[in-house]
């Protein structure tokens, strides 16, 4: 209970108190008023006939996605990715929606194999897994290390009932990225049965994640895989996309535009924006949400060369982004930014747009990346950045890069991990 008052005060003061009490409602609906559903309960075999429709279908193993991480929220991410990805190889996806983005009160097709659904709705979870209890197929409860809602009785509940644990390791645990206080104890015992359960696959988004994962357990049920990109998607921009004036004022300064796009929160480098700004030679362009209080702390809002426009939908933030001449990743270095798998990383580099990092562990393994060792290295290797926006040879290497980092890349590397033991 603690741990949810913290997680409460950090939602005010992320979305100020209209923003909190749209979401505080949208909470008490979602886990409370739609634990009953009318139609589930006067019509259940209407629910019956579609379930027994979607699982006469032709698909190699069936894959609950736990975690509350909806389907349509503004940033497109990991898990929606990796589902779609999953569901165009052999896989029926049951991907668990939060009202507060979805509006699902039951189920719904997202795409071939892949069904949004409102674990939240008792009736329906129950006749879903009675179903699944009748067919033969390989089955899967996969979720984040970063999961709140099931405890780890409910994943032994699963396994007991013959389904494998698909364990996505993609953070360092830290009360920061959880919003909280303190770590909830819920985080820390499902991370606990993952590194003490050998049955347990564990899925691995950073090498310092993986070397946890190996001083507990060894290697085995174990597999890296990085964030990636929908490089396809980020290729196609749209060529009469319409800026609106705050982005236009930001880009038209005259000056040499550095962009990020992201969460703006302790582990960000104000510092090294505001020796930016004190150049008086770059505009910085911020897209992204203000995830703690660490922005409006730092001042650098109030900067005459820095720019922070909130966030763009996904479905536009690419145009955006390929109009900024450098894109970058100003995090200072610690354990969160130490064991992070950038997703925009791959983003970036399907722009075809210069990249300059902090000295980042994940950063260092791709060629495009420009790396930056210091604030003063930073400036410089902006300079750099600057001259390669034509460089064929450069541009080409980004292609590559994107191209070998690709979603379906990192499904394929969890996929052949689980058909060695199906």
């Amino acid at each position: 209970m603690k741990e949810k008052f913290s997680k409460l005060a950090s939602v005010f003061k992320k979305y100020g108190f209209f923003g909190f009490v749209k979401k505080l409602y949208a909470y008490i609906v979602a886990n409370y008023f739609d634990k009953v559903s009318f139609a589930v309960l006067f019509c259940p075999r209407k629910y019956r006939k579609e379930l027994d429709r979607i699982l006469s279908g032709d698909y190699e193993r069936v894959v609950l996605w736990r975690s509350s991480f909806g389907y349509h929220v503004p940033l497109f991410q990991r898990p929606q990715h990796i589902a779609n990805n999953l569901s165009k190889n052999g896989c029926l996806v049951f991907y668990e929606v939060t009202t507060m983005t979805d509006r699902v009160k039951t189920l719904a097709k997202q795409a071939e194999g892949l069904y949004l659904f409102n674990f939240n709705n008792v009736l329906l979870r129950r006749m879903l897994e009675k179903k699944l209890a009748e067919i033969e197929c390989p089955k899967y409860v996969q979720l984040y290390s970063t999961d709140w809602k099931l405890s780890v009785q409910n994943i032994k509940d699963y396994m007991a009932a013959g389904y494998g644990f698909l364990y996505e390791y993609i953070d360092h645990l830290s009360p920061e990225l959880a919003g909280t206080s303190t770590l909830p104890q819920n985080i820390i015992d499902k991370y606990e049965f993952a590194m003490q359960t050998p049955e347990v696959f564990v899925v691995y988004s950073a090498k310092a994640l993986g070397e946890d994962v190996f001083e507990h357990r060894g290697t085995q049920n174990s597999v890296l895989a990085t964030n990636g990109v929908d490089a396809a998607f980020f290729k196609a921009l749209d060529p009469d996309f319409a800026f609106d004036e705050d982005f236009l004022k930001a880009k038209n300064s005259g000056k040499i535009t550095v962009g990020y796009y992201g969460a703006l929160a302790s582990w960000f480098d104000y510092e090294l924006i505001r020796k930016l700004d004190a150049t008086d030679r770059y505009t910085v362009i911020l897209l992204g949400i203000k995830y703690d209080d660490s922005f409006d702390q730092s001042g650098i809002g109030d900067l005459k060369n820095v720019f922070f426009l909130g966030p763009r939908d996904y479905s536009v933030l690419k145009n955006y982004a390929a109009a900024i001449d450098i894109l970058t990743i100003p995090f200072v270095l610690n354990d969160i930014t130490r064991a992070t798998s950038p997703l925009k990383l791959f983003e970036y580099m399907a722009l075809s747009k210069p990249i300059v990092t902090s000295d980042m562990d994940e950063c260092r393994k791709y060629e495009s990346v420009l790396i930056a060792h210091s604030h003063d290295e930073f400036l410089q290797k902006l300079e750099e950045a600057y001259q390669k926006r034509g460089d064929a040879e450069y541009l080409a290497l980004l292609e590559k890069e994107a191209r070998e980092n690709d979603w379906s890349e990192k499904t394929r590397a969890i996929l052949q991990m689980i058909r060695e033991h199906e």
